[in-house]
């Protein structure tokens, strides 16, 4: 599956300037019909997807499946192929941003448990993927949600 991937913006100086995160793409397939799980964020409550950073040991998609699980409950198959990547800034203050770019892997969930980490901080909910795509301010992450495609999956 080849997903157009758009230009990515960077608003830094320099390319050290730029964290990496894994991002999960969980999704389940109801009736033929794909169906993408979307978190609200802490802070502004606005939706996006689970991602977090590198973790020693991990894989990228081991990584974006601790995140899924951590952030939304979700358990499921990681695929260890990269659907693209999209840019954001974190904020980690109210005036001091950090860039980041994000690999976003596809998990397939079986199973979403009523107790997770982050319960009590966000919400979840299953859009199709053109409602998730329209949630989000990433144009990258939009893209990819939009033309996510689990058939082609290996």
């Amino acid at each position: 599956m080849f997903i157009k991937q758009l230009p990515i913006r960077c608003a830094c100086t320099h390319k050290s300037d730029v964290r990496s995160q894994f991002a999960a793409l969980c999704y389940r397939v109801v009736k033929n019909r794909v169906e993408i799980l979307m978190i609200t964020t802490r802070r502004s409550g606005r939706w996006i997807v689970p991602k977090g950073w590198p973790m020693d040991g991990m894989t990228p998609a081991e990584c974006a499946a601790q995140e899924a699980w951590e952030e939304a409950g979700a358990k499921g198959y990681a695929h260890d192929h990269c659907l693209g990547l999209f840019s954001y800034n974190k904020m980690l203050e109210p005036e001091a941003v950090l860039p980041c770019v994000a690999m976003v892997y596809p998990i397939r969930v079986k199973s979403l448990a009523n107790a997770y980490p982050e319960m009590k901080q966000r919400r979840r909910k299953w859009f199709s993927r053109k409602k998730a795509a329209s949630l989000v301010l990433e144009p990258e992450l939009a893209r990819i949600l939009r033309d996510f495609d689990p058939k082609y999956l290996k």
